[in-house]
């Protein structure tokens, strides 16, 4: 197939989904998400605080990177605030993770920290500190661009709801992004969740709603790599949420829970 027909099928899947406007590209390079925060100058104990935020935005804050950091650090907007709760746990030995079951990849502790007697982490000055879970501190919230929907719908609803009240139904072109979905399908009542993922079956290719060809993929073995049989109905992309929460092809008449962007 030329790249000019190419672009010709994509133009008209762009116009039935109304994402002419939208960016299309050939394979783009994986992005950095930024995540959103929240700084809530109220007095809690960790647990508290993780419970505040999973119950108003996402969790308490994860920090991927020092652009995160930096973002964190200016969120904080009183400079009479030292320590900050934030999403980091100890779950073993030497071993912490992010409340959101993320691994902690990045990990900016203090000299002399973790102390090693302590169970949470708190953030003074873009630096982590360990300390006793009880104590009182105010606290940072992620308010991720993701938000999983657990209401049951068809494909096509889920997308006017996404557009209607977010932005769009996700479209995951990065691993970052697909282990944010598996963070948010975990608490899915569905045993998959619909992505903003359509296949075009004439041309047995499948397409991205935000306009972009499917480059990154997590297919479950059978799925997304051979024909798709659309005689009865056409197909659409859900992502498992138990397992090891792959990718898989559904009838766009299943109703799921779904995950909407909200950038």
């Amino acid at each position: 197939m030329s790249k000019h027909h190419l672009m010709g099928i994509i133009d008209l899947v762009a116009l039935q989904f109304g994402a002419e406007n939208m960016g299309w590209a050939l394979c783009s390079v994986s992005e950095c998400v930024q995540r959103q925060y929240h700084f809530i100058n109220e007095i809690k104990t960790w647990t508290e605080a993780q419970r505040y935020c999973r119950e108003n935005y996402t969790d308490l804050a994860t920090v991927d990177n020092m652009n995160n950091m930096n973002e964190l650090k200016k969120s904080v907007n009183d400079r009479s605030v030292q320590f900050v709760w934030i999403g980091l746990q100890k779950t073993g030995r030497d071993k912490w993770q992010w409340c959101s079951g993320e691994p902690a990849l990045y990990l900016n502790w203090a000299t002399g920290q973790p102390e090693g007697t302590d169970d949470c982490g708190m953030m003074t000055n873009g630096q982590f500190h360990d300390m006793v879970c009880s104590y009182n501190r105010p606290f940072i919230c992620n308010n991720d661009e993701l938000v999983l929907i657990k209401e049951n719908l068809t494909w096509s609803e889920a997308l006017s709801y996404c557009r209607q009240n977010h932005v769009d139904l996700v479209s995951v072109h990065s691993e970052e992004i697909q282990r944010r979905v598996m963070n948010v399908v975990k608490r899915a009542s569905t045993v998959a969740v619909w992505l903003g993922l359509h296949n075009y079956c004439n041309m047995n290719m499948w397409l991205w709603v935000s306009g972009e060809i499917v480059c990154y993929h997590n297919w479950a073995p059978g799925n997304g790599t051979t024909q798709e049989n659309c005689s009865l109905e056409n197909r659409k992309g859900a992502v498992q949420s138990g397992g090891d929460q792959r990718w898989i092809s559904l009838p766009e008449s299943h109703k799921l829970n779904f995950i909407c962007s909200r950038n």
